[in-house]
């Protein structure tokens, strides 16, 4: 998740990370995801592996890059799935740059995208950076 480079003082969704985690190599499920997504990060760590993704695009919201994400994961061949069933760990996580503004703020991800990703076995999570990492 790249952070603002700019000075903010207002809450603001920036972007959804795919992040899997397996004991085994995840470039043949990376590769087959081709042009639509951003490798942030696949391979090794430590004494496993792990791919780190953005969907290509313009964000637009949490939900729509979560239902994105789901469509290709679904549209996955066969032996390509396999590796996505077996991978260890499949969060989306939603960023979020903390801020001063407004009091509050809502990023909604909707019923049916929670079900979505419940059928892939995945998780949704929050990451929140704080706004002192803004300079």
């Amino acid at each position: 998740m790249e952070l603002p480079h700019k000075q903010s003082s207002t809450t603001e969704f920036l972007n959804v990370d795919l992040d899997i985690y397996a004991a085994f190599d995840l470039q043949p499920l990376v590769s087959s995801l081709g042009k639509k997504v951003i490798v942030l990060y696949a391979g090794r760590e430590r004494r496993s592996y792990t791919a780190h993704l953005e969907l290509a695009g313009r964000a637009k919201s949490a939900d729509s890059i979560i239902r994105g994400f789901c469509a290709l994961i679904r549209a996955l061949p066969g032996a390509e799935k396999q590796l996505w069933n077996r991978a260890k760990r499949r969060d989306f996580s939603i960023g979020v740059q903390a801020g001063q503004h407004p009091i509050s703020s809502d990023f909604a991800v909707e019923a049916a995208t929670v079900q979505a990703v419940a059928q892939l076995g995945a998780r949704i999570v929050l990451t929140v950076y704080s706004p002192q990492l803004l300079s």
